[in-house]
């Protein structure tokens, strides 16, 4: 059966070739492959993620400046184990990052010391799987993207209590301190830092180099410079002064300490800015031998400015030097040691690029808000930035500019994993280099190696605290492959340095207009984090800045441009002003409107345009939504709310048993099936050699250049996964859909199984459905199922549950598994093996023995001579207690697995005999990689063959085949593979691409035989590799098979849920005039004040679509019409809307009114009824207040809460109240009593004191108030 021949679904699009949906993983996979950049050339790398990491750190010097260690190039190892190993034995899949450290010495001292390379060993660090997963600790997870507030100036108003507008300008940085400008109720601008320290603008300006008041003045064009003399009296006075006018001279005075003459400035203030000048001030400015006064600009609208001269009047400082200083007060709280220091100490704040890093987005952002044109890689402030915010402020205030609206797209952006990994590595890099700097004084005049300075805990300690326990790390819904893919694509604005979810307003949650396209208006959370967490839509991708990008077409001159060059993708600021067209336009096959009048978008509005105004056009109709909402038939006619329930409730969609299509699609399924890697799909164009059940082997097509390179077969195998259990209990059982001789082509899905079928999501069941009252057995939402869905298992689920059992070495000694448990019969150890595991197929019910399990349980630790003797004699039975693992009290199921982990415990002998098994695996592996290498020697000579050498060097940069050489075999057999660059061999580029290649497979080759090497040596010398402190971890598997069930949750995609009411006989249901009796019968009332009205679409098309056979393709906001749906249902001879005349299963009569009945898509949701069914009679009981526990997993019982009291009360039956509150509770003597009464059939006692009235009397002891009970 070919996985192409029964997925042709009929499809109703208007828009004929929509633009191929992206990869949808690519936001996790590239982020990921964007961070390592592995198959980059270290020549050609990016500086982006862990290389920009490793180039920030590095090089590391000591203090002296005498040795320096210099990064040079970073590689990984390949995994110890494979993803299954990691995800069986609870292990992290990680590699060996390894960096290529160049340790020298700078001082002439040290002759003796030589220049060291070396690799070292950094630490293991979490791959990522090809599903964009993490394994950590055994479990699958997913690092969630966080849309946070992006670096850059932010313009914002605020009123304050009197009715004043106060604006303010912040400047957000990648790293640094925050500062903020900011004008308060008097008109003066302050400029905050780090949100604490006030200083007036002018002072931080006079700091920045704006000395004096004519500078500062001269920014604006505020003041005239005029010459006071004689001549110029009457165009001075009746001017204002616009600067102070100062007197300066300077004092010598004598240091007493060490007797130096020291001049210090003085400063004297003749006249304050702002007088009037008259003419007696003239003879004063005179006297004073002041030559130029500052008077206000006469042309310059300086009420526009008036801040400026308003704060200038409450600026302390008249110099650079005291504004230095004054900030640095400020800062310190003290003075600086002299006016260097206090200048360093400002220039680090922001104008350091150690201390201070706009990142690229923090400059593009300050660059196109203010019309900049200060290259990218200045990513500083400059004086330049500081006078523009201001002068933006200004404008602000004088109401020229408008404020910035923070929930705009342009001003949020994307932290992938790529970036938040890149910070984790920062941190615990610059921890590192802390170390080594430390090491490397110390180390003075010893010789060392680039190993001995290097802690490699350090970086993985970070990383995995990162992974352990960040809120953005997130262990992984895979419920199914849908609730896989979303939980991937997933945006949240919450996490470190994002918002809180009880500050978080209500702007930041609504739907802005800038999410067209970039983000879901109907995907997200219910509760308390609705809009806080939202989805990315199906064709955003994110750019290299972290924003979130749309595709449109490019329009020019009223023509859309068709070809795949056409497409074009905006981020949400170049997207402001555009006049955008919407996808469904109607277009000629020139590309033409056909309409005169197109429907249009621009920012938040929709006019209606001609075709020459305008610029874009959208994509496709279901550009607008995510995967889940695009996964809704017929979404244009539900109500959002109600569409937001079916997106989020297609993730609870549970796997069936046998999975089903569903016949009304949106056409999506395929690609989400593709793109979500749950299933093996073919790598490659091939021919299949061989499947069965649990394998598949194909053997791929290979160019010859491919086949030369490579050292692997070109035969691969696949192993099927079968009953293997998810996060969260589902199971994946996976079955082949190809055979052996077919042809496959890259990407073709070769299995199906796991909420797939046939290459296509199938999270539920076509059910036939009625629309109708029944019994009263469907009110509020209630379900009726016909008993056939049961029967026929169409509904039916398996569930596989995991236990683990560890055996430790306790104080006492050994915990041991065994089958032989004290006091335990025979019967109930059945099952059991050797080991104490039960066997794989018992049947297992509650209260079974699983894993048996003994510890021993002395009073106090055994002494050597009574260890010896038991070891001698054996354990006497009384020693030990029984610490089995038992069914608790809802499993029922089938044991399908079971593994046994053990740490390896030898002896002494045993240990030298493996020390003879070591040489010779080590030899074993030395002929491997030898012959290997001969392998690769034989094809680098054919490719080598009469070339001549353009110079192959290594990392050092030294020549090891010298250019015009000819390659030898001897030259090459002796270089060193692992340090050369593998650039420029040859003057052919296609034979230097194909050398590269060789070397790379060589290497890759290597370090798997190595890798293998330590796999059997671990083997041998440890055993399985598992968490510390454990010697041996036993595994059963157990799986549940649930059939649906009274009290079961189900679903339509509508939003429309219920739970199950009743399971009706197939004849008691209501059924078709052709004796078809309807599978499931819903409420007609659960429709209209619902507004889900999809879902009747939905029932409509479906049953036109089963009669005639074929499966329909509905996209959203571009699907079938109701003229489409009377066509269909004409086709298959259907009333038309599928109202039909139905009959009643008990007395074959016909019901009054005809019923819609059509045929749905249903799904069965994770919450069943038997996960949440639980009783009690006795259990655990609380310590302190001696009441039942709460809660089905501490086995407690049911709260009789204040209410329940009450009700009890009202019907006044006191002594049942009695009853509840004491011998059923926390009465300790009365219920041992009433149980004894019981078990003799004696009369029942009288209740005693609750325990919790003795707790209160000891609280108010505890308060030193007595209190004696009469």
């Amino acid at each position: 059966m070919s996985s192409n021949t029964e997925n042709q679904r009929i499809s109703f699009a208007s828009v004929k070739n929509p633009m191929k949906y992206p990869d949808f993983l690519e936001v996790q996979l590239k982020s990921f492959q964007d961070f390592l950049q592995l198959d980059t050339p270290p020549e050609k790398r990016k500086n982006d993620g862990l290389y920009k990491v490793f180039a920030e750190n590095f090089p590391i010097a000591d203090t002296r400046n005498n040795f320096v260690l210099e990064f040079l190039d970073y590689y990984i190892d390949p995994p110890h184990y494979t993803i299954d190993d990691c995800l069986e034995r609870g292990l992290t899949y990680s590699v060996p990052l390894k960096a290529k450290l160049k340790l020298y010495c700078t001082d002439p001292d040290h002759e003796d010391f030589d220049t060291v390379i070396q690799d070292v060993f950094l630490g293991p660090i979490p791959y990522m799987t090809p599903k964009g997963t993490f394994v950590i600790n055994g479990a699958e997870r997913v690092v969630v993207s966080q849309l946070h507030r992006s670096p850059g100036v932010f313009f914002g108003q605020s009123i304050h209590a009197n009715g004043t507008k106060l604006y303010s300008a912040r400047i957000i940085p990648f790293k640094g301190s925050w500062i903020e400008f900011a004008t308060d109720i008097n008109n003066v601008m302050y400029a905050y830092i780090d949100r604490k320290k006030k200083l007036p603008v002018t002072t931080l300006l006079r700091a920045v180099g704006f000395e004096n008041d004519k500078d500062i003045l001269e920014i604006f064009n505020l003041a005239e410079d005029v010459k006071v003399n004689k001549a110029n009296l009457k165009k001075i006075i009746g001017r204002k002064l616009a600067a102070r006018v100062l007197k300066t001279w300077t004092e010598d005075f004598v240091d007493e300490d060490t007797g130096e003459v020291v001049s210090i400035e003085r400063n004297e203030v003749i006249i304050d800015r702002e007088t009037v000048i008259e003419p007696e001030h003239i003879d004063m400015i005179i006297e004073s031998g002041v030559q130029n006064i500052l008077v206000h600009n006469e042309e310059a609208n300086s009420s526009d400015f008036s801040i400026i001269f308003n704060t200038l009047q409450k600026d302390p400082s008249n110099s650079e030097k005291e504004a230095v200083l004054y900030i640095y007060r400020q800062l310190r709280n003290a003075d600086p040691a002299d006016d260097v220091s206090a200048r360093e100490v400002i220039n680090n704040l922001f104008f350091s690029e150690k201390r201070y890093d706009l990142g690229d987005v923090g400059r593009y952002r300050i660059n196109k808000k203010l019309n900049l044109d200060t290259p990218m890689d200045v990513r500083v402030l400059t004086k330049q930035d500081i006078i523009e915010i201001i002068k933006y402020l200004i404008e602000l205030i004088n109401s020229k500019a408008d404020v910035d609206d923070i929930d705009h797209l342009s001003n949020r952006r994307v932290r992938t994993v790529g970036e938040q990994l890149s910070n984790q590595f920062a941190i615990g890099l610059a921890r590192m280099s802390r170390t080594i700097r430390e090491r490397m004084n110390v180390r003075d005049n010893e010789v060392f190696t680039p190993i001995d300075l290097i802690n490699a805990k350090t970086i993985s300690s970070v990383i995995n605290s990162f992974f352990g326990t960040n809120a953005l790390s997130q262990f992984m819904d895979q419920t199914n492959p849908l609730a896989e893919i979303t939980h991937k694509r997933r945006l949240s604005a919450l996490g470190p340095g994002g918002l809180s979810r009880d500050r978080a307003g209500f702007e930041v949650r609504d739907v802005h207009y800038t999410h067209y396209g970039r983000l879901c208006p109907i995907e997200t959370p219910e509760g308390p984090n609705i809009g806080l967490i939202s989805s990315l839509c199906v064709y955003a991708k994110i750019n290299d800045l972290g924003f979130i990008v749309t595709p449109y077409r490019k329009v020019k001159d009223s023509v859309v441009d068709l070809s795949p060059e056409g497409i074009e993708y905006l981020s949400a600021e170049e997207e402001e002003d555009k006049i955008i067209a919407q996808g469904n336009a109607p277009l000629n096959d020139d590309g033409t409107f056909v309409r005169d009048k197109v429907k249009a978008r621009r920012d938040a509005d929709y006019p209606v345009v001609t075709p020459d105004q305008v610029e874009l056009m959208d994509v496709a109709p279901q550009q607008i939504a995510s995967i889940a909402a695009s996964l809704i038939p017929f979404l244009e006619h539900d109500d959002a709310n109600r569409a937001l329930m079916g997106s989020n409730m297609m993730r609870q969609a549970v796997p069936l048993l046998r999975t089903e299509a569903p016949i009304v699609g949106t056409g999506i399924e395929k690609q989400l099936c593709e793109d979500s890697r749950t299933q093996i799909a073919a790598e490659g164009d091939g021919v299949i050699e061989f499947v069965d059940a649990t394998t598949i082997r194909i053997l791929y097509d290979r160019t010859e250049d491919e086949e030369f390179v490579s050292f692997e077969p070109a035969l691969k195998e696949y192993r099927i996964p079968k009953f293997r259990k998810t996060n969260q209990s589902m199971t994946i059982d996976l079955r082949p859909i190809c055979n052996k001789g077919q042809r496959v082509k890259k990407g073709d899905i070769l299995t199906e199984g796991y909420s797939t079928a046939n290459g296509e999501l199938a999270l539920g069941k076509n059910l036939l459905v009625a629309y109708m009252p029944w019994k009263g057995y469907n009110y509020e939402d209630a379900i009726v199922l016909n008993e056939r869905v049961v029967r026929e298992d169409l509904l039916t689920s398996v569930h596989v549950d995991e236990y683990i059992l560890e055996v430790r070495e306790t104080k006492r000694g050994m915990e041991e598994l065994t089958s032989d448990i004290p006091n335990v019969s025979e019967e109930a150890t059945k099952d059991l093996d050797e080991n104490g595991i039960v066997r794989v197929g018992a049947r297992i019910e509650p209260g079974d023995i699983l894993i048996g399990k003994i510890t021993p349980k002395g009073e106090s630790d055994p002494s050597p001579e009574e260890k010896l003797l038991r070891a001698i004699f054996g354990d006497k039975a009384g020693d030990v207690k029984d610490a089995s693992l038992k069914a608790s009290p809802s499993l029922r199921g089938v044991v399908i697995d079971k593994k046994l982990y053990s740490r390896v415990i030898k002896t002494r002998s045993e240990k030298n005999a493996d020390k003879a098994i070591l040489p010779k695996l080590n030899e074993e592996f030395e002929e491997k990689a030898a012959a290997l290498k001969e392998i690769m020697l034989d094809k680098l000579m054919v490719l080598t063959a009469d070339k001549v050498s353009q110079g192959v060097k290594d990392y050092l940069g030294t020549e090891v085949v010298p250019k015009g050489a000819k390659f030898n075999r001897h030259d090459l057999s002796s270089l060193d593979y692992t340090i050369i660059q593998l650039s420029k061999w040859t003057a052919d580029a296609h034979k230097n691409e194909m050398i590269r290649d060789l070397i790379m497979n060589y290497l890759k080759k290597y370090k798997e035989l190595d890798a293998e090497l330590k796999r059997k040596k671990f083997a041998l010398t440890i055993g399985d590799e598992l968490p510390s402190g454990i010697i041996q971890m036993a595994k059963v598997y157990v799986a549940k098979k649930r059939k649906i069930g009274v009290g079961d949750k189900m679903a339509g995609r509508h939003g429309n849920k219920g739970i199950v009411s009743r399971i009706v006989r197939q004849e008691d249901m209501p059924f078709l005039a052709d004796g078809t009796p309807v599978d499931i019968v819903l409420n007609p009332l659960g429709v209209p004040s619902r507004m889900n009205i999809g879902q009747i679409f939905e029932a409509v098309l479906g049953r036109a679509g089963k009669e005639l056979g074929v499966k329909f393709a509905t996209p959203i906001f571009d699907g079938a019409t109701m003229d489409d749906l009377d066509k269909w249902t004409d086709k298959a001879g259907l009333p038309r809307y599928c109202k039909t005349v139905v009959y009643d299963g008990g007395t074959g009569e016909q019901f009054d009114q005809p019923a819609t009945v059509g045929v749905t898509y249903m799904l069965k949701l994770g919450h069943m009824v038997e996960d949440k069914m639980h009783a009690r009679s006795i259990g655990p009981y609380s310590l302190i207040t001696q009441q039942p526990l709460g809660g089905k997993a501490q086995f407690g019982g049911q709260r009789f809460g204040e209410m329940e009291v009450w009700a009890i009360e009202a019907f006044g039956a006191a002594h049942v109240l009695q009853e509840i509150l004491t011998i059923k509770s926390d009465d300790v003597v009365g219920r041992s009593k009433a149980y004894e009464a019981i078990v003799k059939g004696e009369p029942m006692p009288t209740p005693g004191i609750p325990e919790s009235l003795n707790v209160l009397l000891h609280e108010l002891r505890g308060l030193c108030l007595s209190i004696t009970l009469e």
